[in-house]
């Protein structure tokens, strides 16, 4: 494991990279800012190793940047319509970061902070744990919450493992929202990725992305990725959902699991270099997102240009919304009910 620093915030808070892994196989960079995932790489087919993320070249363009690129998401992933909810019969205003709603915790969610380094273990297993300390009414939410979030990187696998407690109820939601392009830098887009997701039902969204509250059957739509399908084979087909969000950007219902038991949910192939990344995880939900609001401001180390479409996203969470949705599976976390959940990153060449 390596160790080496990353920089310093406007706040005078030093900011530390760890490499885990090695040139042979899977290698993940991951800095204190954020929990973010800045580089994962590995080899193609003919063993040219190349970053299969999207990366910024820099701490201060990590911090000038919405749109999440790696970064640890809490204390709520995805949206909270009108920015409130009830909770043991109180109601709770929190951060307003997208129009009326609450979008990935607020202005100053988890990706915004430094967090403290735990333990980071040079073993045949390289472990690093970063904790984060929410205090109550942070971003509007109740209750002081502990989230420690461990990466593992193990041969050619990457695992995130979320342990998190509160001292009163509150609601919580955790994913990272690393932004995949398993070409290695060599396309500037995502379009021609084969993508399977193990679901039969997404959740169709309203104008302001909140879910409608149905289960919508991904049968006959656009949606349907029980099979293998390109990105962009069916992403501008007459669709509402489509239209809505200029492409993908919804949350699809797995299959059920044992509690806490891991699960096939997704995969990504990249016909050109051959790479494949399979998402194994213990939670209900798969936000797929196509990068839709990329817009070619964002550049990488190399300068290459960030535009709609260069990256993908799949975010292990709960529903988005769920806090004022009773029929989705509660987001509730009471005091001595620790929340944990694991995922998965599974990386090979076909």
């Amino acid at each position: 494991m390596i160790v080496r620093p990353y920089g310093t915030t406007p706040e005078g808070n030093a900011v530390k990279l760890y490499v885990l892994g090695d040139d042979k196989r899977l290698r993940a960079q991951i800095m204190t800012y954020g929990g973010t995932i800045v580089a994962l790489e590995m080899p193609d087919r003919d063993r040219v190793r190349g970053n299969v993320i999207l990366s910024l070249p820099s701490l201060a363009q990590y911090m000038g940047q919405d749109a999440y690129l790696g970064a640890m998401i809490g204390r709520y992933a995805n949206r909270i319509g009108g920015a409130s909810f009830t909770l043991g019969g109180s109601e709770y205003r929190v951060s307003r970061n997208e129009g009326v709603n609450c979008l990935h915790g607020g202005r100053d969610g988890f990706n915004k902070a430094v967090w403290q380094v735990l333990n980071a273990a040079d073993t045949p297993e390289q472990r690093l744990t970063l904790r984060h300390l929410s205090p109550d009414g942070d971003q509007g939410f109740p209750g002081a919450v502990v989230l420690d979030v461990t990466y593992v990187v193990s041969g050619d696998t990457l695992r995130i493992e979320y342990h998190a407690q509160s001292d009163r109820p509150t609601v919580v939601n955790f994913t990272n929202h690393t932004y995949f392009n398993l070409s290695g830098g060599t396309s500037p887009h995502v379009l021609d990725h084969d993508i399977t997701i193990a679901a039969d039902c997404f959740l169709p969204v309203d104008g302001q992305f909140i879910p409608t509250g149905e289960m919508r059957d991904v049968a006959g739509t656009a949606f349907d990725f029980r099979e293998p399908h390109a990105i962009g084979a069916r992403i501008n087909a007459h669709d509402e959902q489509l239209a809505l969000a200029l492409g993908y950007d919804h949350n699809f219902v797995l299959s059920p699991a044992a509690c806490g038991e891991l699960r096939f949910a997704a995969r990504a192939r990249d016909p050109r270099s051959g790479r494949v990344l399979e998402v194994h995880t213990s939670q209900p939900g798969l936000q797929f997102y196509s990068g839709n609001n990329l817009d070619g401001t964002l550049r990488g180390p190399n300068q290459e240009v960030y535009g709609r479409h260069a990256g993908f996203a799949f975010e292990t969470q709960h529903f988005p919304d769920s806090p004022n949705r009773p029929a989705f599976p509660s987001t509730v976390l009471s005091p001595g009910e620790p929340f944990t959940s694991m995922t998965e990153y599974r990386f090979s060449v076909d």
